[in-house]
């Protein structure tokens, strides 16, 4: 299905790589599993996972030179996808970690679930199925309106610019599933753990990045 295309998993002990990259290869994609920037940012496309906490995953980055590679492959217009923390991290920052700064591709910061719209507290972390809510239409989310996803996360983005939005979900009220412009995408549910709908998302991954890379 993919054609040769090479699409490159950011390793920077993110905890989920190797999960990311056994969905990639179940949908045809040749994967490079790969901690070198050169590689990030001369891929064919790239996918950035995460899980933990945002500053962790943003020093990581940064000691390894792969906040550098993740902008340029970006910049280049290479086909992007961030996975949970690796949609956060694509923003300016986290109440996570406010002393650390996000790598600012998308203008907002990221919130921490507190209270649902009747101000009772939220649990958390959210964690579980829930449905995506498509305000955008995008490639990467084609045929996916209203299927459910495995989300674990306490904190979400908060995007500044409308047109960034892509997918909302529900916890309490309304907020960001899934983000992007022009050649970059990201998700704060893990297709990974998201059974036939997951699996999906990565094949319109794949035929999107081909179509466009």
């Amino acid at each position: 299905m993919a054609n040769g295309l090479r699409v490159a998993v950011v390793d920077y002990d993110a905890g989920n790589t190797l999960s990311v990259t056994r969905a990639l290869e179940k949908v045809g994609a040749v994967v490079d599993l790969t901690p070198e920037p050169s590689k990030v940012a001369s891929a064919d496309a790239v996918v950035l996972p995460g899980v933990g906490n945002f500053g962790d995953c943003l020093e990581k980055l940064r000691s390894r030179g792969l906040d550098a590679a993740c902008r340029e492959a970006v910049e280049r217009g290479t086909p992007f996808l961030g996975v949970c923390v690796g949609l956060q991290a694509l923003f300016e920052g986290s109440e996570e970690s406010p002393e650390v700064s996000g790598l600012g591709i998308l203008s907002g910061t990221c919130r921490r679930f507190v209270s649902d719209e009747s101000g009772e507290r939220l649990r958390i972390p959210h964690m579980g199925w829930n449905h995506l809510s498509i305000t955008r239409e995008h490639p990467v989310l084609d045929g996916l309106d209203g299927e459910a996803f495995y989300f674990v996360h306490s904190y979400y983005p908060e995007p500044l610019d409308e047109g960034d939005l892509l997918a909302t979900a529900d916890y309490g009220g309304e907020f960001c599933a899934a983000a992007g412009r022009d050649n970059l995408v990201a998700t704060q549910f893990h297709p990974e753990k998201s059974s036939r709908a997951g699996l999906t998302l990565y094949a319109n991954f794949l035929a999107w990045a081909e179509k466009t890379g």
